[in-house]
């Protein structure tokens, strides 16, 4: 695992860096502390999550990102029976690819594209999982997720909704745990 940036990629500034150890740790993050963490993260070649890592939902933002609404909904993203497994990804090059998003709910899996591109948070380099595909349901298409390594085979990420002419919207933060395949 390479912890290349792709020629591509704008230059990033130098920001702290807070490495993670597990999903547990991101877990008992504020939604403000995943922030710094995510800032803190680096770009990774997409061939790192080939395969189907396992992802969990970390918190949600607004309303529901507040105690007791949090703790319960993180409580139930712990336990066996969440309908998000996480994403399969398969790469094409270090900043190029496809995956799913593997949802365990009457069968549905939502597909995106994967590449390397500024970050909606801070403008510095991440993966972007678009799920703007002709394949996906139109209440699909605006989510704007995307990814940083923050940990050894540890990704953080916050999944956003896009809206027009405006920034989009942070929804909640997820991670991405490569070393459970």
């Amino acid at each position: 695992m390479t912890q290349t940036t792709p020629a591509a990629a704008p230059a990033r500034a130098a920001s702290p860096r807070r490495e993670v150890s597990d999903v547990d740790a991101l877990a008992a993050l504020s939604s403000a502390e995943l922030d710094a963490v995510y800032r803190g993260g680096v770009l990774f070649d997409l061939d790192a999550l080939d395969g189907a890592p396992r992802g969990r939902m970390l918190t949600v933002a607004g309303p529901l990102g507040h105690r007791p609404a949090r703790d319960a909904l993180a409580a139930f993203a712990r336990a066996g029976v969440f309908p998000w497994h996480g994403k399969s990804f398969q790469s094409t090059d270090a900043g190029h690819g496809r995956g799913i998003n593997r949802v365990i709910l009457l069968g549905e899996k939502y597909p995106f594209e994967t590449r390397v591109e500024p970050s909606a948070i801070d403008g510095a380099p991440c993966v972007r999982l678009d799920y703007g595909l002709a394949e996906n349901p139109f209440f699909i298409r605006p989510i704007r997720d995307e990814l940083r390594r923050v940990g050894p085979d540890l990704y953080l990420g916050p999944a956003m909704l896009e809206r027009a002419a405006r920034a989009p919207a942070l929804v909640l933060w997820f991670a991405i745990d490569a070393s459970h395949r």
